[in-house]
This record gives C-alpha cells, sequence and structure tokens, in this order.
C-alpha cells in the first residue's frame, strides 16, 4: 500500500458520528453559508486530474527522502499538451500539479534551492516543467492548479521555522506570480523531519494571506480549507451523508487527527458555520507517482466510473490522479481508461426520460414534494438529484418512489447538495414522486431520469 501524502492520517471509519450529522437545525434562510461565485464554479466542474511527477518518478519511490540527485531527472519526451489533452479527453475543466513534492525537487527553476530542474540534464537546465504544464493547459482551454509540499526533506532551513518559512514564501511568490492565474492551489499537512532530523511549524495564516493577495480567485484546498476541504480518505469515497458546510473548529489545524476529524471530513456539519465543500482524491494506479510495476493494475472504467459514483454523485469533486512515465508522457493504458471512463459517463447520461409534466410544491416550512408525469410508461435506472446550492445546502432526508396506489420505494437518503447519483433496479414507471422529507428551507429541487 502506498503511503498517504497526509500527515499520516489513519484512514478511519466514523459510522457512530453520523447520527450526529444528519438532522438540520432551523436556521434561517440568510443565515445558511453559502458558496462563493469561486467555489460555486469549482464545484461545477466536477472533475480534474492530478498530476504527480518529479524526481521520484525516476527512483520508483512514493516519498524520496531529499537526497535524491537532480541528474536523475530527465523526461526525453515530455509533452504537458499531451497530458492535458488527455484530461480534456475524460472530461476534466482543471489540472493540478505536482510544483514540488516533499523529496524538495522544484519543477521550475527556483532562487530558494539548487534541487531543481536547473541542476538537471533536462532541457541542459533550462527547462521549466510548470511552465510547460501552465502554457499546454491556456492552449487546451484547461484551467491550471499547482501543488507545493510545505515538507521538504532536502533544504537545510527546514525545522529552523523561521528561516524556512520565509523560504516556503519565496517559492509560492515565484509560483504565484510568474504563471498567471491560477485556477487552484492545493496543500497538504505532511510534517515530517527534514535533513537535520526536526520538524517545522508552518505558518498557515500566513501562506492562505499570501495565496489571497497574490491569487484572489484561487481555490486553496487543505483538510483544513480555507476554501475546499479533503474527504478523510484516498480511497475515492465520499460519505453518503456529506455537507458542504462544516465547522471549522472540527479540523483545527491542517493535518489533524483523529476519529472527529475524519468524521468532519467526511460528512461535514448541517450547521457547519463555512461553506467548504469536498474534493476527493484518489490515484488511477495504486500508487500517486508512476511505477512501471503498476502498468498492469490501473484501474479499470467501470472502477473509474464507480467513482465518480462516490465522488461527483455524492455531493463532492472528483480529483483523479494521473502520474506520467519517465519519458514525460502519460501511458498509453491510463489515456485510454480515461477516454473508457468519459464513454461511458456520457452513455449512462444520454438518453433522458421523456417528462410530460413536472410540478413542485411545498409546505412553506420544511418539506416539499415534486411529482413527475413520463410521456409515456419507460424504464428508469439511474436518478440524479440537485440542490440549487447556490443559495446553500437544506435538504437532509428525500426519497424518490413510483406514484399511484402502491407507490415503490426507488431510493432513499439524506444529503443532496451539488449532485446526488443513483443508480436504481430497472423499473418501468409512468410517473414518480420526490419528496424532500426534511430540509431547513425547501427550495426546488431537480431531479433528472435516465433509462
Amino acid at each position: 500500500m502506498p503511503l498517504s501524502r497526509r500527515h499520516f492520517l489513519t484512514q478511519l471509519t466514523a459510522s457512530a458520528a453520523i447520527a450526529r450529522l444528519g438532522a438540520v437545525p432551523s436556521l434561517g434562510f440568510q443565515s445558511r453559508p453559502r458558496p462563493t461565485p469561486q467555489q460555486l464554479a469549482w464545484q461545477r466542474d466536477e472533475l480534474a486530474v492530478f498530476v504527480h511527477f518529479g524526481v521520484n518518478t525516476f527512483t520508483d519511490r512514493e516519498w524520496g527522502d531529499g537526497t535524491e540527485s537532480p541528474s536523475l531527472f530527465n523526461p526525453a519526451r515530455l509533452d504537458a499538451r499531451q497530458w492535458v489533452r488527455a484530461a480534456k479527453a475524460a472530461g476534466a475543466k482543471s489540472m493540478v500539479l505536482t510544483a514540488k513534492h516533499h523529496d524538495g525537487f522544484c519543477l521550475w527553476p527556483t532562487a530558494t534551492t539548487a534541487h531543481s530542474v536547473a541542476s538537471s540534464p533536462w532541457r541542459r537546465g533550462a527547462g521549466d516543467v510548470v511552465r510547460e504544464f501552465v502554457d499546454a493547459c491556456r492552449i487546451e482551454g484547461m484551467k491550471p492548479g499547482l501543488y507545493c509540499s510545505p515538507w521538504d526533506r532536502n533544504h537545510p532551513t527546514y525545522g529552523d521555522s523561521a528561516r524556512y518559512n520565509d523560504v516556503y514564501m519565496a517559492q509560492l511568490t515565484e509560483l504565484l506570480t510568474r504563471y498567471g492565474t491560477l485556477h487552484e492551489v492545493w496543500f497538504d499537512g505532511a510534517n515530517g523531519e527534514g535533513p537535520n532530523g526536526k520538524r517545522q511549524t508552518y505558518d498557515w495564516p500566513r501562506t492562505w494571506a499570501l495565496v489571497r493577495k497574490l491569487q484572489p480567485d484561487a481555490i486553496m484546498f487543505s483538510d483544513a480549507g480555507p476554501d475546499v476541504r479533503w474527504i478523510g480518505n484516498e480511497r475515492g469515497v465520499a460519505g453518503e451523508t456529506h455537507w458542504s458546510t462544516i465547522r471549522p473548529e472540527s479540523v483545527p489545524y491542517i493535518g489533524a487527527s483523529g476519529d472527529d476529524v475524519i468524521a468532519s471530513l467526511q460528512h461535514g456539519h448541517p450547521d457547519g458555520s463555512v461553506w467548504r465543500p469536498s474534493e476527493t482524491d484518489v490515484s488511477i494506479r495504486p500508487g500517486w507517482f508512476y511505477h512501471p510495476a503498476e502498468d498492469a493494475k490501473v484501474k479499470s472504467v467501470d472502477d473509474l466510473v464507480q467513482l465518480y459514483f462516490t465522488s461527483v454523485g455524492r455531493n463532492s469533486k472528483l480529483l483523479l490522479n494521473v502520474p506520467p512515465t519517465r519519458d514525460g508522457l502519460l501511458h498509453d493504458v491510463d489515456v485510454a481508461r480515461l477516454a473508457g471512463m468519459r464513454a461511458s459517463l456520457t452513455s449512462l447520461f444520454a438518453r433522458p426520460l421523456a417528462v410530460r409534466n413536472s410540478a413542485w410544491r411545498t409546505d412553506g416550512v420544511r418539506a416539499g414534494v415534486r411529482t413527475i408525469q413520463l410521456r409515456a410508461p419507460q424504464s428508469v435506472s439511474l436518478l440524479d438529484l440537485r440542490e440549487p446550492i447556490s443559495q446553500g445546502q437544506r435538504v437532509s432526508s428525500w426519497s424518490v418512489s413510483t406514484s399511484g396506489s402502491r407507490p415503490q420505494l426507488l431510493a432513499s437518503g439524506t444529503t443532496i447538495g451539488h449532485r446526488q447519483l443513483r443508480r436504481v433496479p430497472a423499473t418501468t414507471v409512468s410517473s414518480l414522486t420526490l419528496r424532500v422529507e426534511t430540509a431547513d428551507v425547501v427550495q426546488p429541487v431537480e431531479l433528472n431520469l435516465f433509462v
């Protein structure tokens, strides 16, 4: 099993905590948190691609120790446009590149260390992977994002907190000012020892303030936000009950661990005071970096579609990692699986049922009903529910059943949010009833039906 990039967070189940995360307290319509325009656009993209690439690609390791020679890095056929085209073919709207991982090797020529592409034979020391990645994204209409690990197992100042924090701010400043507008800036809380055996105290408030100043529209990801959060595991499975709101004190800092922290990340809170939707990060391979031995272990198209359902289909966003090979290209198998995923999803949503009439009514307080009449009896096997989350997330209990004197329950659940996808046994119906059984304020919920 590959090591988690997080602060050695244990992947824990927290079923005992789910019950206390379900009920919606009665809060006023205006008091519920709502997404910013940036958060709303970010979640509506639904799918992004993560690119783990660096010196680890050439050492066949997941975590480098910082002693790797830059001379190892030489991706002779590197083509960032090939990465972006493959992501685009999968339906992704944005990508995130590991500009620096825990080993400290920088994929851009930085003034902060010699441990970078400038000391490698690639492009005769004149190359810049970050530049090629960002430029490729712009050419192909993809939104670029960057990951920069705060843990640095190479830099001599790591563990001397004040000095290294200055170094890290300088690295971020280079990344945030040289490459144009960034869509997402990605942080994790990994915090092991540096080359001097010391641990670092990160200055997250200073870090977030710098990003806000230099890239005001960028979405910041970490366990503790501030804009979007982790889901508490790297399996690609968001909680079935999944609120975009959270109590910020429940995840007090990046790298916090424990059952309650994992439960909060997995499920959020109905009475959360901040809007902090989740991103579900998972790799197409067992590892995050490329390993030749894993060429036969790439997730199948069916696996990838299922990940879409357990992330996007549970009110999260899917961040799918696809690592380049030592040549600097995505492997043919990975590229084919991405295209296959898109084709399969397109097929699933290609046959919406023809609706004759759809009526929404409420009790004016906490419950609502949508009745859908079809043009003719048809077989339904897929439900797609959506809340108008620009006004906040409000539903905590819902059900869909056939209409008539003997209604048959097709599906039920707790939260909906941006999207709730449910496969159901193929059932021939002429009309359906969606019941929003509990919500703090009832808003029209959309229900789309597919063969």
